[in-house]
């Protein structure tokens, strides 16, 4: 994935603790840009009311790439000054592989207009 590339969201399914930090969502099926990719931090570090970390509420043990969209734009990671929080690249694939999967589908569909008789039981 790359700056300026057009990608699809392929999943927008998130747990109830996003939809409190995040103020703008991708949709599923929506045509999104990518206007940043970096590394991502993996799972969101919870902190507690005390200022710490909380203890298996996440850190870098999964790393993944994280990428920002032109057309949503996020506050500030409380985590990593300076940064906005973002999405993990693999909520998305790019507009090109999805109208390859659709041009595939299409391959395969009946043609328009043979007559098709149905029978609904009714004699």
């Amino acid at each position: 994935m790359q700056i300026g590339q057009k990608v699809v969201c392929i999943d927008d399914r998130f747990p109830s603790w996003v939809h409190e930090i995040y103020t703008a969502l991708p949709i599923k099926g929506v045509t999104y840009t990518i206007r940043e990719v970096a590394p991502g931090r993996g799972i969101f570090v919870v902190i507690g009311e005390d200022g710490q970390p909380v203890r298996d509420g996440g850190g870098d043990r999964q790393p993944e790439i994280q990428i920002l969209l032109a057309e949503l734009h996020n506050p500030p990671d409380p985590q990593c000054p300076g940064r906005e929080i973002g999405f993990r690249s693999e909520r998305f694939a790019p507009l090109e592989e999805i109208e390859q999967e659709n041009e595939e589908v299409e391959e395969f569909s009946f043609p328009v207009g043979i007559p098709v008789k149905i029978e609904t039981g009714a004699n």
